[in-house]
């Protein structure tokens, strides 16, 4: 059975229909998988609007899985969120895509509508948008982003909103670089470009994106200025980084990015709003304890 062409829509988000009642379905996808915090923050959600019929659950799927599990899915399916390696793979496999998932050509968010339509979004750059909000950081003057990773280009999405001078990425390679100038022009981003050896400099900006993997800013941590602007380090697990630990100004975590995203997608896929932030960050902390605990 051929897969839908998906066609893209101006509108900011996929969801938001009428509220679903009665007993529905949702999960993460991905690969791995056992890490995500996702099931927490999405039953808690449930737990705290009524939905006692909802399930939210895990599914290791990777890009050769994510067709024929999508074929698979039965009636009942509210939505999916997806982390990596999915949020490319999956644009094909749709009907809609929003105009932010288009920008960066990342979904991480499909919702079904009643009629069996596959609408995909990016709840991670607002994401980061109302996390750094959240904080108080409404504008900046310039940034940096440490890192050019599939994060690194939805950071830039974000800094297209928030950030009213250049940005400055610390990148490994020649590939690397040319890689995010693209992603700068394509979302109206003056980027310029600078090697990795060189990030300490970046620890000046007025605010800081870490999208790099566990440990790779650990080294930087000595370098962090005494009068620093605001850090957004995306990693939830270790918490707080190396970085973070040392950071003399303001940091947003990745538990921050993680919850925001997913009041995004609890309104999407339920219909409700607001989703309630509070209880989903509450168990979001909870389950991090009780991993450090274990």
């Amino acid at each position: 059975m051929p897969e839908p062409a998906h066609e893209q829509t101006e509108q900011q988000g996929t969801g938001g229909g009428a509220a679903r009642s009665g007993a529905w379905r949702a999960a993460v996808l991905g690969s791995p998988i056992a890490h995500s915090l996702s099931p927490d923050l999405h039953r808690a959600a449930y737990a705290a609007l009524g939905l006692r019929e909802w399930t939210y659950e895990r599914h290791e799927v990777d890009e050769d899985d994510i067709g024929g599990f999508l074929s698979g899915l039965g009636t009942g399916w509210a939505g999916l969120s997806l982390t990596m390696p999915l949020k490319r793979a999956v644009i094909p496999l749709l009907h809609e895509i929003s105009a932010t998932a288009a920008s960066v050509e990342a979904v991480n968010t499909v919702v079904f509508t009643p009629e069996g339509r596959r609408l995909g979004d990016n709840t991670d750059i607002p994401g980061m948008v109302a996390a750094l909000r959240e904080r108080g950081v409404e504008r900046v003057d310039g940034a940096a982003v440490l890192g050019a990773g599939a994060t690194a280009s939805s950071a830039l999405a974000a800094l297209a909103q928030i950030c009213d001078g250049e940005v400055t990425a610390y990148v490994r390679s020649e590939q690397r670089a040319r890689e995010m100038h693209g992603w700068g022009e394509r979302l109206g981003v003056r980027v310029r470009t600078a090697d990795w050896t060189r990030a300490a400099e970046g620890l000046r900006a007025p605010l800081v994106i870490s999208t790099t993997p566990a440990g790779a800013t650990d080294g930087l941590a000595q370098a962090v200025p005494e009068r620093a602007g605001t850090l957004f380090d995306v990693l939830y697990d270790p918490w707080p980084t190396a970085l973070a630990r040392a950071w003399h100004g303001p940091v947003v975590g990745g538990l921050d990015l993680l919850v925001h995203q997913a009041v995004l997608q609890v309104e999407q896929m339920t219909g409700r709003r607001p989703a309630p932030l509070a209880a989903m960050r509450a168990a979001g902390e909870a389950a991090l304890r009780a991993r450090t605990a274990g």
